[in-house]
């Protein structure tokens, strides 16, 4: 965050900016859509500053497919560090790290490139668009302290409080700039 701008601020422009769709995917959710707050130039440039700022130290941004590559490759621009695609299974070319972990009907896998990229002793940052149960960004967390990586935190832009995703990446800090 800027000195202009507080979290107070921020977490006001996203929920100002966001949009919430009723009951997707399925009846009953209210669905959080951060498109506008990407597509938003002014809140594109606070969310990142205000990314940037929790992760400063960071030698790597980890940006979690698909939305957490966007916002990656602005934090890690503005850090003036390199950004880590961590994809969905199968859509890396082999070799590549993999790690499964459970959904709520079913299992993923999430890859990254297992030659090119050294991640051994590197402190990579988590950066994603939303943290809701968690399982993503823990499935995450494995797969770059496995590949050698210090992971010293998780930044995302909004966090859905009461579905245990802080517990779910735990003991890793998590810092959000929005909770609901």
């Amino acid at each position: 965050m800027t000195s202009r701008t507080s979290a107070a601020d921020v977490a006001a422009l996203i929920a100002s900016t966001m949009r919430e769709v009723p009951d997707f995917p399925e009846p009953g959710i209210q669905f959080k859509d951060l498109t506008p707050v990407l597509a938003d130039a002014h809140a594109l440039t606070v969310v990142t500053d205000a990314l940037a700022a929790i992760v400063t130290g960071a030698d790597l941004v980890a940006g979690l497919d698909a939305r957490g590559f966007l916002i990656g490759a602005a934090v890690a621009t503005k850090l003036g560090t390199g950004v880590l695609a961590v994809r969905k299974g199968g859509k890396l070319p082999p070799p590549v790290q993999a790690e499964s972990y459970q959904l709520e009907y079913g299992t993923a896998t999430l890859e990254i490139p297992a030659e090119g990229i050294d991640l051994a002793g590197r402190r990579v940052v988590i950066v994603d668009d939303v943290l809701a149960t968690g399982g993503t960004v823990a499935a995450a967390a494995r797969l770059l302290t496995g590949a050698g990586a210090t992971v010293p935190g998780v930044a995302v832009v909004l966090e859905l409080g009461g579905l245990g995703g802080r517990e779910a990446v735990a003991p890793l800090p998590v810092h959000s700039l929005y909770t609901t």
